[in-house]
């Protein structure tokens, strides 16, 4: 336990609240290090008690950090130091800005998919807070080109109807580096025209013709609950919530419902908004249903846990960071102080390993919305997985029925981005968990994995001990699921696993060999750095997504399920040199042709030359995985193999079956499930033929096999040519293909 003198010292600080909440904290850490359950009466508790805390090291509240480590460290509890995030020798948040900063990468892209550079051009901001405020204030000085006009906090109401974006920027910095500073701090003199600071408590304000203007307001004076509300509804840019409260609902929910009585005053409705984006640096500032009305009437908004996760992602890097450093202190190999030199060392770092999981998740959000309605039945069968698993509640998520979002996508709409996003996260909870339970977790070549979550300087010095790592499996297991649903999207895991039925584990292994196998890496980062409107961006990384999933459906097919992807790699990566060495040769009239179109279709959208080269090779390449497994399996090359197969597909026309059941439109799950199983048939069922009949010239053995099925071979193309030129391709006509197509070459 701390000395009794440490207990008094922190009792005797601050307000009846503060020592309130420093008992609670006493009692409560004392029961976790003293492994007791800890939790309300009557709650049950299914998924563990927590390991460490994750406390905010904002106005004083690092001190929290440091009573709780305190008590740790005294208890010998193998965390130490690193069981409360922050504090005297931990991440400061607001030092860093980095809530603030995850929330604006947010904003960048918002306004980036408008054509807007919010560093460069100015944009009218309303906002909730001041600048003493961690995600407030960090927030208002990321731009020196917006032009906050309006903003309150529970204080005082600011209002610059045309303020100077440089001087107003000084200003806003200067106030952010006075402590406990208000909107009253303000430069008077450095206001624009008609506007100024009120406190709230004044009984009536008076408004000019400027904020009359900008609020759309006639009266000459009106009460400050009704002047916030217009602040709210005000035709500017942005919204950036960075203060406590929650200001706007959904049109059809009621204010208790809300649950925030002290701002029913001046709570508006979503529908009413007339702002283009809202960043949500705080919580909980408009409701989910408010977000997918506002979404629902073209604003611009992701979720307040999408905006705001990098503050609590700081934390957990904080953490993972400390554990490794702790046992090496433990052990004699590194000094406290020299910790803590390194820890602080590593900030700069440690924010840009944060705002790269920002960037990521907001671009897969975009990407996802690209999907629109077309995407919708899918993602209605991502809910249904997610619900059968316990994973997500539809109702407390706010996620409409089946019937009410099927609907939708007749009427040509998808889901929203607030909804998106609770299926974003669920999604990589989920595909997380079956990761650290999968085997393959302890793959020697997924090192790096590991070691690429941690600053570079730490890997340099302390590389054994990140090896060592007590969370490793936890650790890998979060990366690879972030990093598969980020790059394919929310619908490839579960597409992938109910087509191919594999397990998550499975197809998480698939995609990880996928990725490396075809270089991956080097064409996302491309993507990420062309110099290209977000609309290309978006259509390119949707085809990149598309092609690699073809791979690792082959590859859940034509591996074992109990294979590591590096052994995946070791063995596929000869083979598939030779055939990408050979595409262009061994390319059949089908393939040749549908390349030919995708390549013409990204040129016509400006995809630069080397992106589109490499997104088509991904296709061309289509059927590769296959070819190189069987040639390992018989010892046979893979370029004979590859001719061998491509004669036979030509002689039976499976060349346009199999292209037809690749680009089906499927009218629900089912038979999105037929033609996807179809679609690898027509490929399955040759090199299920060239492994039976083995042989150092498989070529030959299709020329013979082909000459002696000449009948048959013409009555089945007949039937593929009847399927070819009707009005419309059907399920049911590619599935009697199959059908004739496997009793054929079973002869």
């Amino acid at each position: 336990m701390p000395p009794a003198a440490n207990r008094d010292a922190w009792l005797a600080e601050g307000t009846e609240s503060y020592r309130t909440f420093i008992r609670a904290l006493l009692s409560v850490t004392d029961n976790i290090l003293g492994n007791k359950v800890v939790h309300p009466q009557g709650v049950t508790i299914h998924d563990g008690e927590d390991p460490y805390f994750v406390v905010a090291a904002d106005k004083g509240t690092a001190t929290f950090s440091d009573v709780a480590n305190e008590i740790a460290i005294s208890r010998n509890f193998w965390l130490g130091d690193a069981f409360a995030s922050g504090g005297s020798n931990g991440y400061d948040h607001k030092a860093m800005g980095i809530t603030a900063k995850g929330a604006w990468v947010s904003v960048q892209r918002h306004f980036r998919e408008m054509g807007i550079d919010v560093q460069k051009q100015p944009i009218r901001v309303a906002g909730v807070g001041d600048m003493s405020g961690d995600v407030f204030g960090n927030g208002m000085l990321l731009s020196k080109a917006i032009k906050p006009v309006a903003a309150f906090d529970h204080r005082h109401i600011f209002l610059d109807p045309d303020p100077d974006p440089a001087k107003s920027w000084k200003e806003r910095k200067r106030m952010f580096g006075l402590a406990r500073s208000s909107w009253a701090d303000f430069d008077k003199s450095l206001i624009s025209k008609g506007g100024g600071v009120f406190p709230r408590s004044q009984k009536s304000i008076p408004l000019s013709a400027q904020v009359r203007e900008m609020l759309g307001i006639e009266a000459e004076a009106i009460e400050p609950a009704a002047l916030i509300g217009a602040i709210l509804l005000a035709e500017v840019d942005l919204l950036w919530f960075g203060g406590i409260g929650t200001y706007v609902k959904a049109k059809g929910e009621s204010h208790a419902e809300v649950g925030d009585p002290s701002n029913d005053a001046i709570r508006v409705n979503a529908a009413d908004l007339r702002v283009k984006a809202i960043g949500e640096g705080a919580n909980l500032g408009i409701t989910q249903a408010a977000r997918i009305e506002f979404s629902g009437h073209g604003g611009r908004i992701n979720t307040d846990f999408i905006d705001n996760s990098a503050g609590v992602d700081c934390s957990d890097n904080e953490v993972n960071i400390k554990i490794p450093l702790n046992r090496e202190m433990a052990e004699g190999r590194l000094a406290i102080e020299e910790r803590n030199s390194l820890l602080a060392e590593m900030t700069e770092e440690v924010g840009e390993l944060v705002l790269e999981d920002n960037r990521l998740q907001t671009l897969a959000l975009s990407i996802a919305e690209r999907g629109g309605a077309r995407a919708l039945p899918q993602l209605v069968r991502v809910i249904e997985i997610l619900e059968e698993s316990g994973k997500l509640n539809r109702a407390v998520e706010g996620l409409d029925g089946n019937e009410e979002l099927l609907r939708r996508a007749q009427q040509n709409l998808g889901l929203t981005r607030p909804e998106l996003a609770v299926l974003l996260s669920t999604a990589k909870m989920r595909l997380q968990m079956a990761v650290e339970m999968a085997k393959f977790t302890d793959d020697p070549t997924l090192v790096p994995e590991l070691c690429n979550a941690f600053p570079a300087a730490m890997r340099e010095r302390h590389g054994d001990a990140i090896r060592a790592h007590r969370l490793k499996k936890e650790i890998i297991a979060t990366k690879v699921a972030n990093r598969f649903v980020n790059r394919l999207g929310i619908i490839a895991p579960f597409a992938l696993t109910e087509e191919e039925g594999a397990a998550f584990g499975q197809a998480a292994a698939a995609f990880l060999a996928a990725e490396r196998l075809f270089r991956m890496d080097a064409l996302w980062a491309e993507l990420d750095q062309a110099d290209l409107p977000e609309e290309v961006r978006l259509a390119l990384f949707e085809q990149a997504s598309t092609g690699l999933q073809m791979h690792i459906a082959d590859l859940l097919r034509c591996t074992s399920p109990d294979m590591a992807p590096g052994e995946i790699v070791a063995l596929l990566t000869p083979g598939l040199e030779k055939l990408e060495a050979m595409v262009d040769d061994l390319l059949r009239p089908e393939a040749r042709s549908e390349a030919s179109g995708l390549r013409a279709e990204l040129d016509a959208i400006g995809a630069p030359p080397e992106i589109a080269h490499k997104i088509v090779r991904l296709f061309e390449l289509n059927g590769a995985v296959g070819l190189a497994v069987l040639g390992q399996k018989l010892k046979v090359d893979e370029i004979q193999l590859t001719r061998a197969y491509t004669k036979l597909g030509e002689a039976l026309g499976l060349d346009w079956a199999q292209h037809a059941a690749n680009n089906f439109q499927a009218r629900d799950q089912w038979e999105r499930l037929l033609t996807a199983g179809l679609a690898r048939d027509f490929e399955q069922l040759r090199l299920e033929f060239l492994e039976r009949r083995k042989s150092d010239d498989p070529k030959a053995v299709v020329d013979k096999w082909v000459a002696s099925q000449g009948p048959r071979i013409d009555q089945f193309r007949r039937t593929v040519e009847r399927a070819r030129t009707a009005s419309a391709t059907t399920a049911p006509m590619l599935a009697q293909i199959a059908t004739q197509a496997r009793v054929l070459l079973g002869r």
